[in-house]
């Protein structure tokens, strides 16, 4: 049988399937196909999401009450209900410390038992029953060693790390709100509006933050609300700047000038087709962000400004490791944290800008077709 000959429509058509793929996917899905091609960028992600998603779960994996406990034919669940000692055969109607050798002793009897937590201390949780004095060496019983308070290392990175993260979440979202809602209306309505907004950020940036730090810090007792608000009323500013000009450029557009043509309100040209065009810089403004409040935070709890006492703090470890140079497990591990925290968050941003320049949008549109199949 004769071989089938060539048809050149077809081999034109087959050479630029993969251009004609990419050109059907959406610019989200593009953008996403080559976040997924920056592999740091997207390992940074995946690894940052199982932290913050374990984080989130931490009274599970590290607490000082035990998630189940079954004495004398009743079932009981400590982690979520405070139960007197009296419960489990004490003499006190005092809280219960599952930890001490009397309760543990109880729990024990034949028929009774008690399901804790991996780490079975919370970040609060003093250890009494440390070998050496506080701060003590990592051991088998505190695998990070204790603070100069004697509480578990390990339970107060987790719970800290929850608090910074949440707290770079919070102050993140109210950033961005405030900033774009500042920056769409200077460059979407110009000028006396633009030069209001203008000279009103002049002033207000060269207001001394930390000098407003210390002075409420005085007057109110810390608090992270009270920390979220101030320091909200100053991340704004830079995003702002990028949306103004994101907004000045593409209010000159024609998509623009046909929908003024057509009677549509400002508020919804702003909403629907001008703000949508003018978030790349938002997008890619946003991990960036939460290294900064990370680091914010950090440094005001370092210095004594930050988190209500109590409160397990990065800033606070790293205060004691100052304090206690011969603990040096104290100033190793929180520096480690930290350092991956602000390293996954600072590649998730390089992978996230790269995927959003339009400069390379359509570079190698093969490799992103044969990604998206």
């Amino acid at each position: 049988m004769a071989a089938a000959e060539k048809n050149p429509a077809t081999d034109a058509r087959d050479k630029a399937g993969p251009a004609v793929r990419v050109a059907s996917l959406s610019p989200a899905r593009r953008a996403w196909l080559r976040f997924r091609r920056n592999r740091l960028g997207y390992w940074s992600l995946l690894a940052f999401c199982t932290l913050l998603l374990l984080s989130l779960f931490a009274e599970v994996i590290s607490n000082d009450r035990p998630l189940m406990v079954r004495y004398e034919g009743k079932t009981y669940f400590p982690m979520v209900k405070e139960y007197s000692e009296r419960t489990f055969g004490g003499d006190f109607e005092t809280a219960t410390d599952y930890l001490d050798p009397f309760i543990r002793e109880r729990l024990a009897r034949p028929g009774n038992w008690a399901l804790f937590a991996p780490n079975p201390y919370g970040p609060k949780t003093l250890n009494y029953f440390a070998s050496e004095p506080n701060p003590s060496r990592p051991t088998w019983a505190n695998l990070l060693g204790t603070d100069d308070r004697g509480r578990d290392m390990l339970a107060q990175l987790i719970y800290g790390f929850r608090v910074s993260v949440l707290f770079a979440l919070a102050l993140t979202a109210t950033g961005v709100l405030l900033g774009v809602l500042a920056g769409a209306l200077q460059g979407f309505f110009g000028g006396r509006t633009d030069l209001a907004f203008q000279r009103f950020i002049e002033v207000w940036g060269s207001m001394p933050e930390l000098y407003l730090l210390i002075i409420f810090s005085a007057i109110f007792s810390p608090s992270l609300i009270l920390l979220l608000l101030l320091l909200s009323l100053f991340g704004w500013m830079g995003l702002s700047d990028y949306v103004r000009a994101e907004f000045l450029r593409n209010r000159q557009l024609d998509y623009v000038r046909a929908a003024r043509a057509l009677g549509v309100g400002n508020w919804q040209i702003i909403t629907r087709h001008v703000l949508p065009n003018s978030l790349t810089p938002v997008v890619t403004f946003l991990p960036f962000r939460m290294s900064g409040a990370i680091l914010a935070l950090t440094s005001l709890d370092f210095l004594g400004l930050g988190v209500p006492p109590g409160t397990p703090s990065l800033g606070e470890l790293l205060s004691q490791g100052k304090n206690n140079i011969d603990a040096w497990w104290i100033s190793i591990s929180t520096f480690v944290v930290l350092v991956l925290t602000l390293l996954l968050l600072t590649f998730m941003g390089d992978a996230l800008r790269d995927a959003l320049d339009p400069r390379k949008a359509d570079q190698d549109p093969a490799h992103d077709a044969k990604a998206a199949a």
